[in-house]
């Protein structure tokens, strides 16, 4: 895809350079009674002119919010839309394609969050407001990583609405994917060419021998969105049973194999901390870290710190998912929190393990710098605010953006240069394993 262009149609070939997306942390979720809306903690709501900076270091697609809590939070029939006309329009002036998502983290405002019918049957009617308003966007993300936000919502309790219950997880992620089919349709009736890029996180879970077992259906569970949207999971899928028992009757899952809503571009958002590792040696672990099923007690941990030598990585990943799906992809957020010379160490490696995947034949449009403002609170997933701040390609500390040595490898890669000698010599911290398994 060139530098130009957004996101491809599916089945075009890799022909094209690898593009860099960018993208700004837009996080609004509810812990408790309270809604922490990241676009007002990093200032981006009153400077429009971030924009303009953002235009500047070359980059031509946007991951960008119009965020139904923030738009309508009162009701559906009273949106405000000054804060997006001018946002978009200043997008489209400065030639830049916005991927527009609607709901980032978010469980809906409060006369529709998705712990309710009304979550699936609003959220549509917003998505097609949006659409009428702005029918020049072709490309959306209704709900941003959908499996994610239920397993922080309904099965670790750290977000509303803070349940631990395997049947509120699942009524959580099948109302969010139900929600995306929806909105799609609403979108697609007054855009027909409108893309659907969804999102979210993937990794793979590893293990001792013993917990093989654990480790085998997480790594079922990590494809249950993209699963559920392309009608997958029929009678014959590995959680077919699992869904069951918690709870979602056959009508329910079935409405995903009548109405497949396959992703125009599978968006694989990827951390350092995006792989695990379980281990049952608890002794080796500080207690906090101790969880377990109702088989086994052991400890959930980042494979590149328990296991550096099982980490698949990106590229491996990325291959992982052209072979199941075989649709488009994008890498739609690359961040690490650290120093800025592991920042740029960080997406170096993204970026060239995702053209030795190219190269391998795994049709990969684009990277996404992640969370070019930053970002607040990520440290404690959100739970708190304490004003933890981690800079992005910018430093907004100061009120305004001020760039960081990352901005100038953001914009090398995004103009088609290649990176020099501006990332510093060294391996990061993560790179412990002589090779990689790219592929």
């Amino acid at each position: 895809m060139s530098q130009q262009a957004g996101p491809a149609a599916p089945g075009s070939s890799v022909s094209q350079p690898l593009a860099l997306w960018g993208g700004i942390e837009c996080t609004v979720n509810r812990v408790g009674n309270s809604y922490q809306d990241q676009l007002q903690r990093s200032g981006h709501h009153h400077r429009a002119d971030d924009l303009v900076r953002i235009a500047e270091l070359g980059l031509k697609t946007l991951r960008y919010p119009i965020l139904w809590e923030r738009t309508a939070p009162e009701r559906i029939d009273q949106p405000d839309w000054r804060w997006t006309d001018e946002r978009l329009g200043l997008l489209r002036q400065l030639a830049i394609r916005p991927i527009v998502g609607l709901v980032h983290h978010g469980c809906g405002p409060r006369y529709a969050t998705f712990n309710g019918p009304n979550f699936e049957q609003q959220l549509p009617r917003f998505a097609r407001q949006v659409a009428e308003r702005y029918p020049w966007v072709d490309a959306y993300t209704p709900v941003n990583e959908p499996l994610t936000t239920a397993r922080f919502s309904g099965l670790y309790g750290h977000w509303f609405p803070h349940k631990t219950n395997v049947r509120v997880f699942a009524e959580i992620l099948l109302r969010q994917c139900r929600a995306t089919v929806l909105s799609m349709q609403q979108i697609r009736q007054v855009q027909p060419q409108a893309q659907l890029i969804q999102t979210d996180d993937l990794g793979q879970v590893h293990s001792t021998p013993l917990l093989a077992y654990q480790a085998e259906w997480e790594n079922h569970r990590r494809w249950l969105t993209w699963d559920l949207l392309c009608g997958r999971v029929t009678d014959h899928h590995p959680l077919w049973d699992y869904l069951r028992w918690a709870g979602i009757s056959q009508q329910e899952l079935a409405y995903f194999s009548d109405h497949p809503t396959p992703p125009s571009v599978i968006g694989v958002n990827h951390y350092i901390t995006s792989e695990r590792y379980l281990d049952e040696q608890l002794w080796q672990y500080p207690a906090h870290q101790w969880g377990g099923n109702n088989r086994h007690r052991y400890v959930d941990t980042e494979v590149v710190r328990a296991a550096p030598e099982q980490r698949t990585g990106l590229g491996g990943l990325l291959r992982q998912t052209w072979e199941r799906y075989g649709l488009p992809i994008a890498v739609t957020e690359a961040h690490l929190g650290c120093t800025v010379d592991e920042q740029m160490r960080w997406l170096l490696e993204v970026w060239q393990q995702t053209e030795e995947a190219r190269k391998a034949g795994v049709d990969v449009r684009a990277v996404t710098a992640w969370a070019l403002l930053g970002s607040y609170d990520w440290d404690s997933l959100l739970t708190r605010q304490e004003g933890h701040y981690e800079a992005g390609v910018f430093d907004v500390r100061a009120g305004h953006l001020q760039p960081t040595l990352l901005a100038r490898l953001v914009h090398r890669l995004a103009t088609g240069q290649k990176p020099g000698k501006l990332v510093p010599p060294g391996l990061g911290w993560w790179q412990t394993v002589p090779e990689m398994k790219f592929i």
